[in-house]
């Protein structure tokens, strides 16, 4: 029995993919992965085999530079990077405009060699990123039935009188003028249009006797398998739900590091994991904000730089742990609290281990899932750009201070029955008799 795994070249999309696909390896079944260059690293380090496949111009090996991208994608990067400091609207509409053009890539051509690559491989189920738009497109264009694994806020599969990019929930700390929002929506509403004209298009290309999409962002396969805990979900979003199963989360294995586990023997103290994961740790003024108040309150820190600027920081106290990269999951299980930006390896890796949040969303699903935290009351979100040195203090003790009860609960849920175990029997049920051909999707890191 074969899994193919289909995602685009950046480490946080294929992360939680592969992990899924450590079912099918455990169980002795060959697992393929059809990506780019930039993550075949992580491939080898699953034990699955690689096929190229390149579904987008851009990569991110695990930290994404703007200087490592290629032409043209290396100056949007940077303009969404200044659209995070000029506030939450601009970010969301920045990259709503992005959408009119990147999210997918020569759809036809793509498309094409995708059904090449199953041609190829012969698999009995396949998995697909959410966001390998032209990937899922050729799957239904040649009639194959998929899944959807969302890796992210439920609200990235938009709902009725939801669109795709436009939040359905907010954040206390966030009060977005109503003409700001009302602006937004319009933008998202035409960028919707446009993105299913361009869905259409390729399909009719494809399969000229597909039925064209109503909604391109609303298109699901016949199970939907969300990457994230039920515990954070809204009931009424739930009850709208077409057939789905919540996976709830998808931690990977780590090898392991000495000089991490050499810090973590050093002391009993209590420690703050820090990590605004592999792009969105640019901004090293939020970063330089949170470090401020964690030394303030005297705390012990695990920083994960990312991409930021270690000079800065400033000084740090000698007894925190400073890198580039850090294992997540490895410091996660050990910490008293997190700080991030809300992305969904983050809050699902925290909720795995029962570690209380201080969210500072940036951009797309991150403020829906602040939001769900918040609301939840398994953490605190504040604006990044607006909260003060004091203000994070204040949060981050409210977070450590957070009963345990609820926290020890959801971990022992998801640490039980992990999501590549609930992925695998969702879709052995789907059709237990024949084990056809299923594809499995998730949006896991758009900016």
């Amino acid at each position: 029995m074969t899994l193919l795994i289909i995602c685009p070249d950046y480490a946080s999309h294929l992360l939680p993919l592969a992990t899924l696909g450590t079912a099918w390896r455990d169980a002795g079944q060959r697992v393929v992965v059809a990506t780019g260059p930039a993550t075949a690293p992580i491939v080898e380090s699953f034990g699955f085999e690689r096929v190229q496949l390149q579904l987008g111009k851009g990569s991110n090996p695990g930290v994404i530079r703007a200087e490592d991208q290629p032409a043209g994608e290396d100056d949007a990067l940077r303009g969404f990077f200044d659209a995070t400091r000029r506030g939450m609207t601009e970010t969301l509409a920045f990259q709503a405009e992005a959408r009119l053009s990147d999210f997918m890539w020569e759809p036809v051509r793509v498309g094409r060699d995708v059904q090449a690559v199953v041609e190829s491989v012969a698999p009995d189920a396949i998995i697909v990123d959410h966001l390998a738009f032209s990937s899922r497109l050729a799957l239904d264009a040649a009639g194959i039935s998929y899944a959807d694994v969302l890796v992210g806020h439920p609200s990235a599969l938009p709902l009725a009188g939801e669109v795709y990019g436009f939040p359905p929930a907010w954040p206390g700390a966030f009060a977005p003028e109503q003409g700001e929002l009302e602006t937004l929506r319009r933008l998202c509403d035409r960028v919707s249009d446009s993105f299913t004209a361009e869905w259409n298009a390729a399909l009719a290309e494809l399969n000229p006797s597909a039925t064209p999409s109503e909604s391109a962002f609303a298109e699901h396969g016949d199970l939907l398998l969300l990457n994230y805990p039920e515990e954070l979900a809204d009931d009424a979003r739930v009850e709208a739900l077409p057939r789905h199963v919540f996976l709830g989360s998808s931690v990977r294995e780590e090898a392991p590091d000495p000089e991490v586990e050499r810090w973590l023997a050093s002391s009993d103290q209590p420690f703050v994991y820090v990590s605004f994961g592999s792009f969105l740790s640019v901004r090293s003024d939020v970063t330089a904000k949170v470090a401020s108040s964690l030394e303030s309150l005297g705390l012990r820190v695990a920083l994960a730089l990312g991409s930021g600027d270690r000079q800065a920081l400033g000084d740090l106290p000698d007894s925190w742990l400073v890198r580039e990269f850090l294992p997540q999951v490895r410091l996660l299980g050990e910490a008293a609290a997190a700080v991030t930006h809300g992305g969904n390896n983050s809050v699902t890796e925290a909720m795995t281990f029962g570690v209380p949040l201080v969210v500072l969303p940036f951009s797309t699903d991150q403020f829906a899932g602040a939001e769900a935290i918040e609301r939840e009351g398994f953490g605190v979100a504040l604006a990044p750009n607006e909260a003060t040195v004091a203000e994070l203090q204040a949060a981050i003790s409210a977070a450590v201070a957070l009963p345990r009860d609820r926290f020890d609960a959801v971990s022992s849920n998801l640490r039980q029955s992990p999501g590549s175990v609930r992925a695998f029997e969702a879709l052995a049920a789907a059709d237990p008799s024949t084990n056809a051909r299923i594809a499995v999707t998730s949006p896991a890191a758009s900016l």
